[in-house]
């Protein structure tokens, strides 16, 4: 998440893979119905039997990551296209019955899962129902047809578990809904301290330089020498507030590693990636002691920001401050660049060198902050 602006990260490349892998690695269970549609002695009953149940996990599929997708970006499942796409999933496993017979009631434990992850608890209820008991509706209505004992069993556990997974899904969203409003609240917060800083620095000395403006301005004409005391005791407000204000812009921009690193632990906390941060810092000249902070203040923002990782790693040596993560990596140049600029124009002050780009071995991204030898 970034925490200036309350943006949820996109899923990683690994999590997106996880998704499809877990609504697929269900289909196997269809194994039993195409086996079926594959036997039948008509060649129309065997194409329209397998293509029916090659679409249908298609669909199931595609249906389960369009709702897992609302979850993720936090958005509400729309309720009308829910319950269109669990009738055509419906409708397709129907249309296998020329080629599987009877084992196409095996589509009905994906159906039941489906209904479960997007509906309202009360339809998902029924939809479960429904499908449970449809087998031993079907064994008495259709001759030929087995009381199928072991579907009922299985919608009935496939619910439960995606009952489980949705509930999953559900803490997880406002899980990324509490920290984006943690960052949200971060940056309100640092705003306020800045805004209520600069009013108590500046607030009453401006109202006393502009009163005592007025007055110097009325006085000129009548007492000229009250009128120059008064421009004298303006010029030394404003230079005490000018001070002031130099000062406290000065605590703003004067970073030090340690609080850095301390701060970095923090920042990495809320948005939720493992910290693998240094216990002990080596003694540093002031210098690189301030570019490295700012270093790990670059870096860690551009890792809660942009990487979505998991973990992020700071090593501190004499001469070099690395920071890295397990995330995406850069995708280009230019999208590291813009954000660079201020800590290479830092790093040349020293003759300091700033590189970017991905960690060994291909994944996540790396920066490093290295000083000359005359600098250490």
């Amino acid at each position: 998440m970034d925490l200036s602006t309350g943006q949820a990260w996109p899923a990683s490349r690994h999590w997106r893979f996880t998704g499809w892998l877990l609504a697929a690695v269900w289909l196997f269970f269809l194994n039993v119905p195409i086996a079926t549609s594959l036997h039948q002695p008509q060649p129309w009953r065997r194409v329209l039997g397998v293509t029916a149940l090659v679409a249908f996990g298609i669909g199931y599929v595609l249906l389960f990551q369009w709702a897992r997708r609302l979850r993720q970006s936090l958005r509400p499942i729309p309720a009308g296209r829910a319950r269109v796409g669990l009738l055509l999933l419906l409708a397709v496993g129907l249309a296998s019955i020329p080629g599987a017979d009877g084992d196409w009631l095996a589509t009905l434990v994906y159906v039941a899962a489906a209904g479960v992850f997007l509906l309202a608890a009360w339809e998902a209820a029924a939809v479960v129902a429904v499908c449970a008991v449809t087998p031993v509706v079907a064994a008495w209505l259709v001759p030929g047809w087995e009381a199928e004992s072991t579907i009922v069993f299985a919608v009935l556990l496939a619910s439960f578990a995606m009952f489980g997974v949705s509930r999953l899904a559900q803490r997880n969203g406002e899980l990324q809904a509490a920290q984006q409003e943690i960052g949200r609240l971060a940056v309100a917060e640092e705003r306020a301290r800045t805004a209520r800083d600069l009013h108590d620095i500046l607030g009453h000395s401006l109202t006393v330089v502009a009163i005592k403006a007025e007055l110097a301005g009325r006085l000129i004409e009548v007492d000229t020498d009250r009128a120059a005391a008064e421009i004298a005791e303006v010029e030394g407000l404003a230079r005490a507030a000018l001070s002031d204000v130099r000062q406290t812009v000065g605590a703003y921009r004067e970073v030090t590693l340690a609080a850095e690193l301390a701060g970095a632990r923090s920042a990495l906390a809320a948005a939720g990636i493992a910290a693998d941060l240094p216990a002990e810092v080596p003694a540093l000249p002031d210098e690189s002691d301030r570019l490295f902070a700012w270093a790990v203040r670059e870096g860690v923002t551009n890792v809660v920001r942009h990487s979505g990782a998991r973990c992020c790693t700071i090593r501190v040596h004499p001469d070099r401050v690395e920071v890295s993560d397990d995330g995406r990596g850069p995708s280009t140049p230019d999208a590291t660049r813009h954000g660079l600029i201020g800590l290479r124009e830092r790093a040349r002050r020293l003759d300091a060198a700033v590189s970017v780009g991905r960690r060994p071995g291909g994944s996540g991204f790396l920066l490093r902050v290295q000083v000359p030898a005359e600098a250490r």
